[in-house]
């Protein structure tokens, strides 16, 4: 699916109505085919720039005749920002984003405030962000940074299970603890103090 700079119609793309999620860096696409494989109920959209990935991905969905999972080769900040509507997501999915493991770095990571706060208004009430890590740094910068954003509440589970990756293979292989953190948009914004 190409990016546009308008809102996507879920009814339209996918011909139903069903709670939808966004997994924002989809990789080679195993954790979102098996995901939207054993929720056939739910529509996904996954988000990539890497070709392969998107082309292995899109490959899969042909091969399993999957009619619930969609993707867009774009930038993930740009997708949210213009083609999803406020309030509309059940679920955000951000698994093993790029940890920018070097310091000087750390600027370029995607879980910053002003991106914690378009995912949270992204989300419907009730909705949920879980994003996954096995770098311990960055799940505390995660941590702090949802838990500081205001119409995002702590929970202690997601939409759905995380099926295991690569990338936390790789981490258990280098000894790296696995975090997997769950926050809720709230029901109502917090009283202004």
């Amino acid at each position: 699916m190409p990016f546009a700079e308008r809102l996507l119609n879920p009814h339209e793309l996918f011909g139903r109505a069903a709670p939808l999620v966004l997994e924002i860096g989809s990789g080679m696409g195993e954790t979102t085919l098996a995901i939207a494989k054993a929720h056939p109920e739910t529509d996904f959209v996954a988000i990539e720039v890497h070709g392969p990935g998107v082309g292995s991905l899109l490959n899969a969905i042909q091969r399993e005749t999957l009619a619930n999972l969609r993707v867009i080769r774009h930038d993930a900040l740009e997708v949210l920002e213009h083609m999803i509507a406020d309030d509309s997501l059940a679920a955000i999915h951000l698994f093993f984003p790029d940890p920018w493991p070097k310091t000087r770095h750390h600027k370029r990571r995607l879980v910053q405030r002003q991106n914690a706060a378009l995912m949270a208004r992204k989300l419907a009430p009730g909705g949920v962000v879980h994003a996954a890590t096995d770098w311990p740094d960055y799940a505390e910068q995660m941590q702090q940074v949802f838990a500081a954003e205001p119409l995002l509440e702590p929970v202690a589970r997601g939409f759905t299970a995380r099926p295991a990756t690569k990338f936390a293979a790789r981490g258990a292989r280098l000894g790296h603890p696995l975090r997997d953190l769950y926050f809720r948009r709230r029901q109502k914004p917090p009283a202004a103090r």
